[in-house]
């Protein structure tokens, strides 16, 4: 049937970096690794996981330390292990990794603005486009789908990946990919269709 379910996916952000605390962009894998905040908010989010009895068949996670710190706990709740995707990564920063929103505006005027404006523009640091990011996510999101078909999954990654993966689902305009907030240590579900998808809900953090 059209309204048959082919996959649930619970999206986990992972937990605060000293990165995230400073607003700062990164792509990278090895680095940064989770804060003290950020072990907290994965501890909070694992044990609503387990109070909500949230199900699941298999727990993927984007092959960056934070996120991997981030999935080995909430594997530990479920007693098993997890499977890293590469395809996972963060958007590709290029010369912006590492720096925050103010010097990236002092070091190259105009360029976030503009690869808001135009998604298809790839910037003067070599960024990842909007377009080519949201398209990338999707495909990677797509194969997990087709291969967990009724099954529910459970997928530790990064902010702007679950960004991706919102607008993709939903079919929203890459410009307005920085309008869809995903909180560190968050959980965000959608449910997968045939012709569809449906945003259950997006960047619950647990009080």
């Amino acid at each position: 049937m059209y309204f048959n379910r082919k996959c649930k996916i619970t999206f986990l952000c992972h937990g605060a970096t000293i990165y995230s605390e400073e607003g700062r962009f990164s792509d990278a894998e090895n680095y940064p690794p989770l804060s003290e905040l950020g072990v907290e908010e994965m501890q909070n989010l694992a044990t609503y996981l387990k109070a909500r009895a949230v199900k699941n068949d298999v727990i993927y996670t984007s092959p960056s330390v934070r996120t991997i710190q981030s999935a080995m706990m909430v594997a530990k709740i479920f007693k098993k292990d997890y499977v890293v995707v590469e395809d996972l990564k963060p958007r590709q920063c290029g010369k912006w990794n590492g720096l925050t929103f103010t010097q990236i505006q002092e070091r190259y005027p105009g360029a976030l603005e503009s690869i808001l404006e135009h998604p298809d523009e790839h910037t003067v640091a070599d960024a990842e486009s909007s377009n080519e990011f949201i398209a990338r996510i999707k495909k990677v999101i797509d194969g997990l789908v087709a291969k967990n078909i009724g099954n529910r999954i459970i997928i530790v990654t990064h902010p702007e990946v679950i960004q991706a993966a919102i607008c993709a689902a939903l079919n929203i305009p890459a410009n307005n990919l920085p309008k869809v907030f995903i909180r560190t240590g968050s959980a965000t579900q959608i449910s997968y269709y045939d012709e569809w998808a449906s945003l259950v809900y997006s960047g619950y953090v647990p009080l």
